[in-house]
């Protein structure tokens, strides 16, 4: 009998095991297929990249096309040089939030350095993006942003800016 229980606690291990090892592997696998994680950073990059463009020049129908249109998204700013806070949930509460900004600002303003470093964790078609951009206008920025694949495509599901403004000891 204990050959037989043995035996079990064995069989019930292997299989933890295995599962545990499939469960990493598909972590890393989207739309069938295996991630190569530095592409995938390349594409989310881009896809910040021009977000960022399309906002700063007030093209709106551009930059709609980096964001995920889903009630459950979120943009969030945080100011702390203003002093300032906004957030908006749901797709049609950013877009509307968006068109009223550049419709109230419609010049366009200069566009930050593009970015070229970014800190990517990756789950399937999912990623959690950090990364830090000075602004000419606002200063430094700190940004979060919560990316899915849709289509093939990584798109904008989630934001979160936090402003810091110019450092005063900076030249």
């Amino acid at each position: 009998m204990k050959i037989k229980h043995r035996l079990s606690v064995l069989l019930l291990i292997s299989c933890c095991l295995i599962s545990c090892k499939e469960k990493k592997e598909t972590q890393h696998k989207a739309m069938g297929q295996e991630l190569n994680p530095e592409m995938e950073k390349q594409a989310i990059l881009e896809r910040l990249n021009n977000e960022t463009k399309d906002a700063f020049q007030r093209d709106y129908k551009a930059w709609a096309k980096n964001w995920v249109h889903d009630p459950d998204i979120s943009k969030v700013y945080v100011d702390f040089a203003d002093s300032t806070f906004s957030e908006s949930v749901g797709w049609e509460k950013i877009s509307q939030f968006v068109k009223t900004f550049i419709e109230e600002h419609p010049e366009p303003e200069p566009v930050p350095e593009l970015l070229n470093d970014i800190s990517v964790r990756l789950y399937g078609d999912g990623a959690w993006v950090t990364y830090e951009q000075k602004d000419s206008l606002r200063g430094l920025k700190r940004e979060t942003r919560l990316m899915e694949k849709v289509n093939g495509e990584w798109k904008i599901a989630g934001m979160q800016t936090t402003i810091y403004g110019f450092d005063p000891n900076e030249n």
